[in-house]
């Protein structure tokens, strides 16, 4: 019985936006491309145009062979996921195209995985191609199509092994400069102090956050650089400088928002994993509304992931529903514990317990009175969901929904800042921040403490 691989992928410039989708069908044995599909869409969600391509690669897979196996290999996590069974289909618009893609071939011949987006390259060129077409107005062109050429290419590129796990700052940083430098030379080209810490999970000064405005906030969170959500270049890229840096592929993208105002926000009270579990005030609703407004206008968004705590999880649901999204509770963005400090003032604490305060702010390790998480132990925490996020969601945009701690941590990381930066970064509530985390285990921040959205 032959065997086929079936790859297939889908972007939207906009999610939703134009939208296409590609795929390609591979012998398994010899390795031959033996098919090519692609199409633009029209305007779409990244996700429809996923499932689109992958029926049109089971229909091609079809038409070579029947009764051959297939093989389905996307870094869609969403589609491999809910075609295998094991996640449950509640969007409105994926449940007929999951079944019109049951129906193509019998289900015990098809088997679904999935693959980094680095691996699935000439899919990805394929459907940006389609999108490309469906700019100037036209359809995809078989005949005009390099897709299969130009993966063979990236595939003959080594890809440098990073030298530390993805988002500290150090790995890849070396060879980014090299890589820099030589391209120029072939061209012929030659923190702000605190008065005091700010609690986690404390309120903010909205004159802070005016000082960290001017990183370009909608360009970052929209658009993340020069990658659009589909993982595309954007068109006008440069053929110099950065932009012929060694291509690592779309990166993983944290857009990292912090909740909405509860009760205890403006009190500036510690208010963590140990405390009373606040949900959000009448303030923070309307702060939830307003950045969800604000990232359904940007797009991009592919995923929506959220603290275990009911402050987040309700911010995130308000943002999920405005982006026909759903929320995925994941442990690992919890805020610290702070021990015998929940609902405190800072003062408060400094008062009953200042010798365990003062080696709180001189020590990572120290632990807040009563047995809480020290910074250390968070730095542990959100580095181990860093890395675990990043690989899942490898060329994806993803919003994750905590607190402060964590955002600054992930921050802190992707700078290799030391502990201590966590007291000079100021946090607001509903504040958008975002970290890019590449192939090569660097990392980049692209946006800190914006509010625009709240104004």
């Amino acid at each position: 019985m032959r065997e086929f691989i079936v790859e297939a992928d889908g972007g939207s410039r906009g999610n939703p936006g134009p939208a296409g989708y590609g795929s390609v069908v591979i012998d398994a044995a010899t390795g031959e491309t033996l098919a090519e599909r692609a199409e633009y869409i029209g305007v779409a969600t990244n996700n429809v145009a996923e499932y689109r391509g992958l029926v049109a690669g089971l229909r091609a897979a079809r038409e070579l062979d029947p009764s051959a196996r297939v093989r389905v290999r996307m870094d869609s996590k969403l589609v491999v996921e809910q075609m295998s069974g094991r996640w449950k289909i509640k969007h409105p618009d994926m449940k007929p195209l999951a079944a019109e893609a049951a129906r193509v071939l019998p289900p015990g011949q098809v088997a679904y995985e999935w693959i980094p987006r680095e691996q699935n390259k000439h899919a990805d060129r394929l459907a940006n191609e389609a999108m490309d077409a469906g700019r100037r107005g036209e359809q995809w062109d078989a005949g005009a199509s390099r897709a299969a050429l130009d993966a063979r290419t990236a595939a003959a590129t080594p890809v440098p092994e990073p030298s530390g796990p993805p988002g500290d700052a150090a790995a890849g940083a070396a060879r980014a400069r090299e890589a820099l430098t030589r391209t120029r030379r072939d061209a012929g080209a030659a923190p702000r102090p605190a008065d005091a810490p700010q609690p986690a999970d404390a309120g903010s000064a909205d004159a802070v956050a005016s000082d960290v405005r001017a990183v370009g906030a909608v360009g970052a969170v929209a658009g993340v650089g020069d990658v659009a959500a589909s993982g595309a270049p954007a068109a006008d890229a440069p053929t110099v400088g950065w932009g012929a840096a060694p291509d690592l592929g779309a990166p993983a993208t944290f857009v990292l928002l912090r909740h909405g105002e509860t009760p205890l926000t403006p009190q500036k009270r510690f208010s963590g994993s140990g405390g009373s579990d606040p949900s959000l005030s009448d303030v923070g609703r309307e702060q939830a509304g307003r950045v969800a407004a604000a990232l359904a206008r940007r797009g991009t968004v592919q995923h929506v992931l959220a603290s275990p705590l009911a402050r987040t999880r309700e911010t995130a649901g308000v943002v999920a529903a405005r982006l026909g999204l759903e929320v995925t509770v994941d442990d690992g963005l919890i805020e610290t514990h702070f021990g015998a400090w929940e609902g405190l003032t800072f003062g408060e604490v400094r008062e009953r317990y200042p010798d365990d305060l003062n080696a709180w702010l001189a020590d990572p390790e120290a632990e807040p009175t009563g047995g809480g998480e020290s910074f250390a132990a968070t730095a542990v925490r959100i580095a181990a969901a860093r890395d675990r996020l990043a690989a899942a969601y490898a060329g994806r945009t993803v919003l994750l929904v905590t607190h402060v701690t964590p955002i600054k941590t992930f921050v802190r990381l992707a700078l290799g800042a030391p502990p201590a930066s966590l007291f000079r970064m100021e946090l607001s509530a509903a504040s958008l921040s975002a970290v890019a985390y590449f192939a090569d285990g660097n990392a980049s921040v692209r946006l800190f403490n914006d509010t625009s959205h709240l104004r």
